[in-house]
């Protein structure tokens, strides 16, 4: 009889205990001998039993169904065959030995033969064997489902390492996750520019590519990837698997108020404003009507006149009235003059802002211990709490919920954390950066080579609650220009700054004042603080 061997291992513990392929082979070859069968091919393959598709048994099996003569296939045990009983594959196979009488299957290691004359006895024997592969087998899935478990529990990541991380051997042979040195800054990179609300993901890969970033065979991410990369957790400090969120214990690249105001971004895109593709104007948008709060819209007349008014549309007024340009940009202007700080005022501030920090180092110092103070308890509870339940004294769901909240907890001390030293190196930056913004803003604004869109953006971040008034224009000034202008009302003549539609009366008229607002501004002032730095 002609034979077909067949040699298959699925875990690398197989190959280790003495039923690697050569050792199969070699064995079904002894016992081909033995019973005198010829061989006619040799399978050996490395596959799992419960794959859906099994190439290499499917081919045996159409070159059994075509053959004209009885074969046998001899396997080395009967988990070698199948451990999955519910395999078509398997049953079909059965049914050729046992009913058709076309195939025999041969079982060298467990002395078993499987065909038309088979005993009860062979069919219960054969029955057993293929129970205890499917227990095997499961057992196994057990043990690694436990081991998945464990794994997550203590916060390590089991996958390739997302973009930005990578996979590395530690000393014990472990796996660890830990920063590329040379991706992880574009990751952190990304989420800062997807931040400021400026850019879109096409605009950040084009970017991010130029700087260097870019897949393994050298072409430029796809925005598909790009998003993942902004929506995955796992670079501030958690974990989604299986659309459950756990901590690990891996470096965070990004702090999570960062990939918060991603999100946030993400979540409001379609809200953004419209884009007009129509002739743009300074005041669009940003001008609502004092008595009724529609938006007051521009309109050019003969080509070359813009005038303003109220859109009208709750019906509240009689009569439209219009305001040209001109008249609203007057005071506009005046405003602009009155917060330019001459070098003698920088000076000054400069002074105050030296002895602010002098003060403020002891308050920054304890703020850092005390959130350092509380990070370490939240460890030592942790520690404990799992000493709790290896003894039994708490439920594993109680354990992963507390653990989940301790995590945030470090999360969230990480954030305030980074906030104080971001605040502690920013502070003289920003201050300078606002000082220097505040000097040539109105040279900005009134220069020709500033366009429309760049006057817009320079009034949106001085200014707020802009409203009209009949044909007087109000307004509120943001922080910390409020008491810059304030300041500089203390100090000029009271005719320079006479007539100014200025509300706010507030601020402090001192040089603390104004020392107390610089660097005051939230993230998204900040990142729109560096884009008009660029400005003329």
């Amino acid at each position: 009889m002609k034979a077909i061997i067949l040699a298959r291992v699925s875990t690398e513990e197989q190959k280790e205990a003495g039923n690697s392929l050569p050792a199969q082979v070699e064995r079904l070859k002894n016992y081909c001998r033995q019973k005198g069968f010829s061989v006619l091919k040799t399978y050996s393959f490395d596959e799992s039993a419960y794959k859906t598709k099994r190439d290499d048994f499917d081919k045996i099996l159409m070159e059994i169904r075509a053959s004209k003569e009885k074969l046998a296939l001899c396997f080395d045990k009967v988990d070698r065959f199948s451990r999955n009983v519910f395999d078509k594959r398997v049953s079909e196979l059965y049914e050729l030995a046992t009913t058709k009488g076309k195939i025999e299957l041969h079982f060298a290691s467990d002395n078993l033969v499987i065909s038309e004359n088979m005993s009860a006895v062979e069919k219960f024997h054969f029955g057993v064997g293929m129970g205890l592969s499917k227990y095997y087998s499961d057992a196994i899935g057990d043990n690694v489902k436990r081991a998945f478990e464990s794994k997550i529990k203590k916060g390590e990541w089991t996958s390739k390492a997302p973009i930005g991380y990578k996979n590395i051997r530690d000393e014990r042979g472990g796996g660890d996750v830990i920063p590329d040195e040379l991706r992880a800054p574009f990751i952190k990179k990304m989420f800062e520019m997807y931040a400021t609300g400026n850019q879109s993901m096409l605009a950040i890969r084009n970017k991010i590519s130029e700087m260097g970033l870019r897949s393994k065979g050298g072409i430029p991410l796809p925005k598909s990837g790009i998003d993942n990369i902004l929506r995955n957790p796992f670079y501030y400090g958690m974990m989604k698997i299986k659309g459950h969120i756990y901590p690990h214990k891996h470096q965070p690249l990004i702090s999570k108020d960062l990939f918060d105001k991603v999100q946030q971004v993400k979540a409001g895109y379609h809200k953004k404003p419209f884009q007009y593709a129509a002739k743009p104007f300074i005041f669009r948008g940003m001008i609502k009507c004092a008595d009724c709060g529609c938006m007051i819209s521009p309109e050019l007349t003969k080509g070359k006149y813009i005038y303003y008014s109220c859109t009208n549309y709750k019906k509240a007024h009689k009569k439209r009235v219009y305001v040209s340009e001109a008249d609203i940009l007057e005071p506009v202007e005046k405003l602009l003059k009155g917060i330019v700080l001459s070098d003698e005022r920088i000076s000054d501030l400069t002074a105050e802002l030296k002895k602010i920090n002098e003060n403020k180092n002891h308050f920054h110092r304890q703020a850092i211990e005390g959130l350092r103070t509380e990070y370490d308890k939240i460890d030592k509870r942790a520690s404990a709490m799992y000493d709790d339940k290896l003894d039994g004294s708490i439920t594993n769901e109680m354990f992963d919920k507390k653990l989940r909240e301790y995590k945030e907890r470090q999360s969230e001390l990480n954030d305030q954390l980074q906030r104080h030293t971001d605040a502690d190196e920013n502070f003289y930056l920003i201050a300078n950066q606002v000082m220097s913004l505040a000097q040539r803003a109105y040279a900005i604004f009134s220069s020709k080579e500033t366009e429309i869109n760049e006057k817009r953006a320079l009034l949106n971040f001085l200014l707020q609650n802009c409203q009209l008034s009949g044909k007087n224009l109000t307004y509120t000034l943001r922080k910390p220009f409020d008491a810059m202008f304030v300041y500089n009302q203390s100090i000029v003549r009271a005719s320079e700054l006479q007539n100014m539609p200025y509300l706010s009366t507030k601020s402090t008229r001192s040089v603390d004042g104004l020392c107390a607002n610089l660097g005051d501004l939230d993230s998204n002032q900040d990142s729109q603080l560096q884009r008009l730095e660029s400005y003329h």
